[in-house]
């Protein structure tokens, strides 16, 4: 059997964005869309071609992703996303742990989560991220991975006339995460609105040190 690899197009926060570079060239994409990263399909030291899919004269059908190298394997030296991933471990493991870099991790890596959720065995029933509530729940689950305190519908205090209430509050490390989903009849000006709003809003909540609002 012979065949050659394809070169991968990874973005540089080391999202794989398509295994199979010239093969299938319809999904090249300039920037990452999990996190907007820009994609580079060459390695930076070497300028040789980052290993993708394996391509030979037998046709295998598994739908498996090629995993992202680390390192490349032309010159041995490590790709830019190495050291984040490894300083994301060390992170997990010890006490004084970064809840940001935690939390932007989940949210880099939701599109992904949503994506293989949807890939069941036999056609099995799944959650299928279709609206505001579909993304709480999974993002509630995520969540549950790292924090322990999590108070959902937390009320906001009065402002303007009105009260919120927040998606989430992670009580412990005074965070507080809003959740808005474009929809039809919710474009983005709208919700750019509607969070300038709620960030004034934010400003008088006691328990509110950091607000991170997740838009899908």
């Amino acid at each position: 059997m012979s065949g050659k690899y394809d070169a991968y197009l990874v973005c540089e926060n080391g999202h794989g964005v398509n295994d199979s570079y010239h093969s299938n060239p319809e999904f090249n994409q300039p920037f990452c869309t999990t996190c907007g990263a820009k994609t580079i399909k060459n390695c930076p030291n070497c300028g040789s071609e980052i290993e993708g899919d394996y391509k030979s004269n037998v046709v295998f059908i598994s739908g498996d992703i090629t995993p992202v190298p680390d390192i490349c394997k032309n010159c041995g030296k490590d790709f830019p996303w190495k050291s984040k991933k490894i300083k994301i471990t060390k992170t997990i493991n010890k006490s004084d742990r970064d809840d940001i870099l935690l939390l932007e991790t989940i949210f880099d890596k939701f599109h992904l989560v949503v994506k293989q959720i949807r890939q069941r065995y036999n056609d099995r029933e799944t959650l299928d991220v279709k609206d505001e509530y579909d993304t709480q729940d999974l993002l509630h689950s995520l969540l549950r991975i790292y924090f322990d305190d999590i108070r959902p519908e937390e009320w906001n205090p009065s402002y303007a006339g009105s009260s919120t209430r927040s998606d989430f509050l992670l009580k412990k490390e005074n965070i507080v995460i809003e959740i808005k989903k474009t929809r039809s009849n919710l474009k983005s000006k709208q919700i750019g609105e509607q969070l300038i709003i709620d960030i004034a809003k934010y400003k008088t909540h006691p328990n509110c040190k950091l607000l991170y609002c997740f838009v899908l």
